[in-house]
């Protein structure tokens, strides 16, 4: 009798398996290397933004003097920082300070600056010279301007009142030392420094509107403020918007440049939630209080750029 084996076909289960799981491996490959490319970042944003806000929030709620800096203990004292800040009337007065100083800022340097883009707009001879020499504002540091400003507006020797006097028109005038005119002039040259700012983004903008619309608006008989207003305008909105945005983040904040100006008087007409921050902390050593201003600001910040990012979310729907 004779027996025969028969030899199974090889089996491809394993070539199956590993197959399947290839694909598994490339997501992983690409997943890790998508956290490895981002982890730099959130890490630095972590390090440098979360650790010293979360700081910022706890001294607000402990009793932090000099002499934490020695012994570490900062007792907490619960609400007692935030009370005593809100019950100061100078908190008050700062906060509408620093509302009406940020509010005629961005309206004088978005006006101005909107009005020098249009005007640069088109071609003539020098406007390339022209426009980097008004850029010399931005690019000075505020501390210097604040100085050299400080110098113009002096109501004894200053330029301006030597000017005026010449004129006949009166040279007197207490720019910086009277409580009415301080926080006016302040509001002055902080508009002389962001004009650049505002021209330069909005002439971009301005650069990327087509020249056939400013042709067609021609040809229905449209005049030139028609043109602007109907045509230029909405054009230029989501640029309107990164300017006022960037503006107001960096004015309600603005501290060096009152600091040369005033020091937040005369009789604190010019004392904003940035120097009174300062004036807390480094002046009168209340840490506890100086973080609380800070977080008022920071929660400023946060409440207008929520309102931005929805009004800009409500536009892309």
């Amino acid at each position: 009798m004779t027996t025969s084996t028969v030899t199974a076909p090889p089996s491809d289960a394993a070539p199956r398996k590993d197959a399947a799981q290839a694909p598994a491996r490339a997501r992983l490959r690409r997943r890790l290397a998508r956290w490895g490319f981002v982890a730099p970042a959130v890490l630095f944003m972590l390090l440098f933004f979360g650790y010293p806000l979360v700081r910022n929030v706890v001294m607000s709620f402990q009793h932090y003097t000099p002499k934490t800096f020695f012994t570490g203990e900062a007792p907490f004292n619960g609400a007692d920082n935030w009370s005593s800040v809100f019950q100061d009337a100078l908190f008050g007065k700062a906060l509408w300070h620093t509302l009406v100083f940020t509010a005629g800022s961005l309206l004088g340097q978005f006006c101005i600056g909107l009005a020098l883009a249009v005007f640069f707009n088109r071609r003539f001879p020098l406007n390339g010279v022209l426009r980097s020499l008004i850029l010399l504002p931005w690019l000075v540091p505020m501390v210097v301007s604040g100085i050299v400003w400080r110098r113009i507006l002096d109501q004894d020797t200053g330029v301006l009142n030597t000017f005026l006097d010449t004129l006949g028109l009166g040279g007197h005038t207490p720019w910086l030392t009277s409580p009415g005119m301080a926080l006016l002039s302040v509001i002055l040259v902080n508009i002389w420094i962001g004009i650049p700012f505002n021209l330069v983004i909005l002439y971009g903008g301005l650069q990327e509107i087509p020249k056939e619309l400013y042709e067609a608006a021609s040809l229905d008989g449209a005049s030139a403020w028609r043109a602007f207003r109907s045509g230029t305008l909405p054009m230029l909105k989501p640029v309107i918007t990164v300017v006022l945005v960037l503006g107001f983040m960096s004015t309600v904040k603005i501290l060096d440049l009152i600091l040369a100006l005033t020091d937040g008087g005369p009789a604190d007409a010019t004392q904003t939630l940035g120097t009174l921050t300062y004036q807390n902390s480094f002046v009168e050593l209340d840490f506890g209080a100086g973080a609380v201003v800070g977080n008022v600001l920071i929660l400023i910040s946060a409440v207008f750029a929520v309102f931005y990012l929805r009004a800009n979310r409500t536009e892309g729907k």
